[in-house]
């Protein structure tokens, strides 16, 4: 099914589970699923128990999360205020906005039907306030609409979850017998208070209440989308060659991101040719910048490739990747040595032998020096988990190990003499050993440990030594004595 891209049947229980304190806990469950009984929050071994045939995947959930950030610009559709609510919902502020799309009821079977076509199963409610809407959604009917007049009636019946309150106070509710959100608002007032003076929000049903109800007001922060910079140009008749154009393209674009307090990293040039066909040509730059000679000069031999057919009348120019810039100056004059850069190299020479072409080292999280170390493009993000040097290093690490001849040995320390490029090099003083064990789940069984030496002979070359496994280890002959760097 994973090789075909094909879903589990609807039959087969299925979970995504994430790491929690004791072990591995359900993060989310299908619908056969929860019928066994599986609730999210649930240890996986506990409901293993309960249902044998559990099939268990771990959820990924910043791509989840990073998912549903981009759906919640793609609702706004509907209508300008949209934010997401939680790990599984979005929040409209449709407020004057149902008219246009023929009421609240045809705008909802609108959404739920945009949301098939992308996969996505959805529960929709419209209510007065966020609080309502997300109680409906959750545990009301299908598509449920709540009039500012029928909130008591609709939410009334609903379970007390439905106040977005945590486990110990649901808990308590209902061991007092207030199992619906009816029941609570039954109750005085005054006892939820006296009851609930010093609780927090998350724990305080009063203050849920009034959320519900619009006495606590919960206004929808919504959050800003970039802003789209483009400029195009708009031609009287066909051409075939848009390289006079492109300066001014970049000149415009430039003071788009200039007025903005922007820069970019992408461009993304686009002809549209007369017979209907559209080109591309993309340019990317290892660092923000905004600077219109510099981004011009990455168009350079790209440009060539497109082919012109009967020729284009539309030329468009696209910010990508637009990030927030400030100026900077490193000259008194105010002005700064750009012709200096080295990223403007980095972009120049990746825009002529592609970007895979031009690596740069970074760090990975590894105690084997080996595997400490990574080449990755040089227009490539900087990934976010990266290794921390905690020891130091030589500045010249020797892609292979290249073994010595012991020529005078001695127990403790490393050898007083030994031959190394048909040199022979005499130990003058060390420090050391710094020991690193092989990887476990890297390495194969048996690999042997390694003991780093940092010696300096009687030329006074420092040179990283290391020992590879000890005598009587049991995982092969004698050690072997290997130099791994060197140092300044």
């Amino acid at each position: 099914m994973e090789r075909c891209g094909n879903a589990p049947p609807d039959d087969v229980p299925v979970v995504l589970a994430r790491e929690g304190q004791h072990g591995p806990v359900i993060h989310a469950a299908n619908r056969t699923a929860r019928i066994e009984g599986i609730l999210p929050g649930s240890r996986v071994v506990d409901m293993r128990a309960i249902c044998p045939e559990l099939q268990v995947e771990y959820a990924d959930v910043a791509g989840d999360h990073a998912a549903l950030d981009r759906l919640v610009l793609w609702a706004r559709r509907w209508c300008p205020w949209t934010v997401r609510d939680g790990d599984d919902g979005l929040i409209l502020d449709t407020t004057g906005a149902d008219h246009l799309w023929g009421g609240e009821a045809a705008m909802l079977v609108e959404m739920e039907t945009q949301l098939s076509l992308l996969g996505l199963t959805a529960q929709l409610a419209v209510a007065p306030t966020w609080a309502a809407a997300w109680a409906l959604a959750r545990f009301g009917p299908v598509r449920s609409i709540c009039g500012p007049d029928e909130a008591y009636f609709k939410l009334g019946p609903l379970p007390v979850t439905g106040l977005r309150l945590d486990d110990p106070t649901v808990l308590l509710l209902r061991r007092l017998g207030l199992k619906t959100i009816g029941a609570v608002m039954d109750v005085p007032r005054l006892s939820l208070t006296r009851r609930f003076v010093k609780a927090g929000l998350q724990a305080n049903p009063l203050m849920r209440l009034d959320q519900m109800m619009g006495k606590l007001a919960e206004p929808v922060s919504s959050v800003d989308a970039k802003p789209v910079i483009r400029v195009q140009a708009r031609l009287a008749e066909p051409i075939f060659d848009p390289t006079p154009y492109l300066p001014d393209l970049c000149e415009d674009l430039c003071a788009q991101l200039k007025q903005a307090g922007m820069g970019c990293r992408r461009l993304h040039l686009t002809v549209y040719k007369t017979d209907g066909d559209v080109s591309h040509v993309d340019v990317a730059t290892s660092a923000t910048t905004r600077d219109a000679a510099h981004l011009h000069s990455l168009f350079r031999d790209k440009v060539e490739r497109i082919n012109p057919g009967f020729g284009f009348d539309l030329i468009t120019l696209a910010a990508g990747a637009v990030e927030e810039m400030q100026e900077r100056q490193n000259r008194l004059d105010g002005g700064s040595d750009d012709d200096l850069h080295l990223t403007r190299l980095i972009d120049r020479l990746s825009a002529k032998f592609g970007p895979h072409a031009v690596t740069r080292p970074i760090l990975r999280q590894s105690h084997v020096p080996e595997r400490a170390e990574a080449q990755i493009a040089a227009l490539a993000d900087q990934p976010e988990e990266g290794g921390v040097l905690t020891k130091e290093r030589p500045l010249r690490l020797l892609d292979h190990p290249e073994e010595v001849r012991v020529l005078y040995a001695v127990p403790e320390g490393p050898p007083a003499q030994f031959v190394w490029r048909r040199q022979t090099h005499r130990v003058a003083r060390y420090a050391g050993p710094e020991r690193i064990a092989p990887e476990w789940w890297k390495d194969r069984p048996g690999t042997r440990l390694r003991d780093y030496f940092k010696v300096e002979d009687q030329t006074g070359l420092r040179l990283w030594l290391y020992r590879e496994g000890l005598h009587e280890d049991g995982r092969g002959g004698d050690p072997r004595w290997f130099v791994h760097g060197m140092f300044a």
